[in-house]
């Protein structure tokens, strides 16, 4: 899946406002700690989050999302009737229905002629977003693309708590729980067009995908803020799946490890990453992270990550910017920017 016509006009990121420390977190965890006989902090010592972050409380995705967008769109400096499409990536919703885009179409104002719409795919969403705006631009449909994502883990965060300090809770249950103290809140958001559009917009290459949907079972979410997680099948089965993935990236866009000049990787945890740059060979410090500060912030991740690298001045114009996701499923997708 390349495109010849795509390019990434803006990206923007909105932090949400709240800290809240893993420290704070296990020490409301203690008596769970103390009968279980845990011993340090696991969220630092072995997922290394320090914190995360998490909105005001009553604040809606839609409305996190809306902040996103309203910042991409002062930064693009375009029309807001030009965008032909709006799509919604989050993992946090609204409402089961109508879909969370519709919210931030109306909140924007958007033309009657915009459509709009959700894509639903664990952490990997906002990649696919992407490509379904890309496919559009190629084709000509469309003169622009919003791609927006916002993610509000204070509930999951809350509910998890609670249910581990139940009196009759086991290790077996607190591991299956622990993914989701990792967790944490943010927004961020991009606009997409076409080169002929905007010839100095940054390239977008494509990519590839690979699936391994087999697994579906090691990870699984609920309406009323639950998951459960075979972490440590999640991460064996994902980084395999991120291997074979980035061995047909390097066949299909012609990846070398060392002439990756930042890989933007969906952020989990120190373990994840470390594992997915030992299996991939690339370097180690070409890759950003964000997760001590913000946890895992899923679909929100790596725009996130690519927003944050921009706006620091990092990257350069020309560089090569490796996109890497994996969502349980498992799904795993790969994409080139040429910035």
């Amino acid at each position: 899946m390349l495109f010849d016509n795509v390019v990434i006009k803006s990206v923007a990121v909105v932090d949400a406002p709240n800290r809240v420390t893993s420290v704070e977190t296990c020490e409301r965890l203690a008596p769970t700690f103390e009968k279980l006989r845990f011993r340090g902090n696991p969220l630092i010592d072995v997922a290394g989050i320090e914190e995360r972050r998490f909105w005001d409380h009553g604040m809606l995705p839609s409305d996190a999302a809306t902040l996103a967008a309203k910042k991409v769109l002062e930064r693009a400096d375009i029309d807001p009737s030009r965008i032909g499409i709006l799509i919604n990536t989050s993992v946090s919703r609204d409402y089961i229905e109508p879909s969370t885009a519709c919210m931030v179409h109306a909140n924007l104002r958007l033309a009657d002629t915009c459509e709009s719409f959700d894509v639903g795919n664990a952490c990997l969403a906002f990649i696919n977003g992407m490509n379904v705006a890309a496919r559009m631009l190629e084709h000509g449909a469309i003169d622009y693309a919003l791609v927006v994502n916002a993610e509000n883990a204070e509930e999951m965060h809350e509910s998890t708590i609670q249910r581990l300090l139940a009196p009759d809770v086991t290790r077996k249950q607190f591991k299956a729980q622990f993914a989701s103290l990792t967790l944490g809140s943010g927004a961020a958001a991009m606009i997409m067009s076409r080169a002929d559009l905007e010839p100095e917009g940054h390239q977008y290459k494509g990519g590839i995908s690979r699936a391994a949907t087999e697994f579906n079972k090691l990870c699984r979410g609920w309406n009323q803020g639950s998951m459960w997680t075979d972490t440590k099948g999640l991460l064996r089965e994902g980084i395999r799946l991120a291997a074979t993935t980035y061995d047909a990236a390097r066949q299909v866009l012609g990846w070398v490890a060392n002439e990756l000049d930042h890989i933007v990787l969906h952020q989990v945890s120190k373990v994840h990453t470390d594992a997915f740059i030992r299996a991939c060979g690339v370097v180690p410090e070409r890759v950003y992270r964000i997760f001590p500060k913000f946890g895992n912030i899923g679909p929100a991740s790596i725009p996130t990550v690519l927003g944050k690298i921009v706006d620091q001045g990092r990257v350069q114009r020309g560089d090569k910017i490796a996109l890497v996701g994996v969502g349980s499923g498992l799904n795993c997708g790969m994409a080139e920017i040429i910035w």
